[in-house]
């Protein structure tokens, strides 16, 4: 059976446009559209390359791009032609809907960072890692699509191969979340390009991106980075008690 991860199931298509709008230091009141589109559909097909289930609200939004930028490429319309006034900028509703969502992302996130006692995982009995003093205002925490962005990476240096005829025995979620977890035991950190081997086939690299995605569902580990094209950081969140829980795919719904 081949892997296939339901991407939306993290994150939607709002979530991947903040991300590029912010990654190319744009103002989300002027955002670059061919830009912006271009970069869209090279992350929509990275995930399908490995195999990604794309939900159809991420192609429905990169219908959307194609079509601002299309009227974004017409010649403006003369006052004598349009009587009733200026011409919205076909922007303004895209720009409308990011602000809107990005309020609401930001509430659910002070929501999400509330203590859930119980839910999960247990919480952890000892302080957090200690980054350097000098650095420990520069980490910002990392999401899906800052991961994406490294997978494209590793995707251009692995080999092609029959990816969608590989058994996915070979390689479970579960076994890189128990990896990824070992690899942790006893260390404050670990740089994310270390829980792969030193030449991944693309197998390995989607089964990798899933696994990190759920131990930061699970809030086992935190993504951080302190520069924008910099090294991710893979922090633990649990103590070595929970470390040792053993994680089954039917739980994770990966069965």
């Amino acid at each position: 059976m081949a892997l296939e991860v339901k991407i939306d199931k993290f994150e939607g298509p709002l979530d991947l446009l903040l991300h590029l709008i912010k990654k190319n230091e744009m103002d989300i009141y002027d955002i670059h559209v061919a830009q912006i589109t271009e970069q869209y559909l090279a992350i929509i097909d990275a995930m399908r390359e490995l195999n990604f289930d794309v939900a159809g609200e991420f192609l429905v939004m990169a219908s959307t791009l194609i079509h601002i930028k299309s009227r974004l490429l017409l010649p403006a319309r003369d006052e004598e032609d349009d009587p009733e006034g200026e011409e919205e900028d076909p922007r303004a509703e895209l720009v409308r809907r990011l602000l809107e969502y990005k309020k609401y992302k930001e509430a659910a996130g002070v929501l999400e960072e509330l203590p859930r006692l119980g839910r999960d995982v247990h919480a952890r009995k000892f302080p957090s890692p200690e980054i350097e003093p000098a650095a420990e205002t520069e980490f910002e925490e990392v999401g899906l699509f800052e991961l994406v962005d490294v997978l494209q990476d590793l995707l251009r240096e692995s080999p092609p191969e029959a990816f969608h005829e590989v058994d996915i025995e070979r390689l479970s979620v579960t076994e890189r979340l128990n990896g990824i977890l070992a690899s942790l035991e006893g260390r404050q950190s670990l740089a994310f390009q270390e829980v792969f081997s030193e030449a991944p086939n693309r197998h390995e690299v989607a089964v990798t991106f899933l696994a990190m995605l759920e131990l930061v569902k699970l809030r086992m580990v935190k993504l951080m980075q302190n520069s924008r094209h910099g090294t991710i950081w893979i922090f633990p969140t649990v103590d070595d008690a929970a470390v040792d829980t053993e994680i089954s795919e039917d739980a994770l719904g990966y069965n």
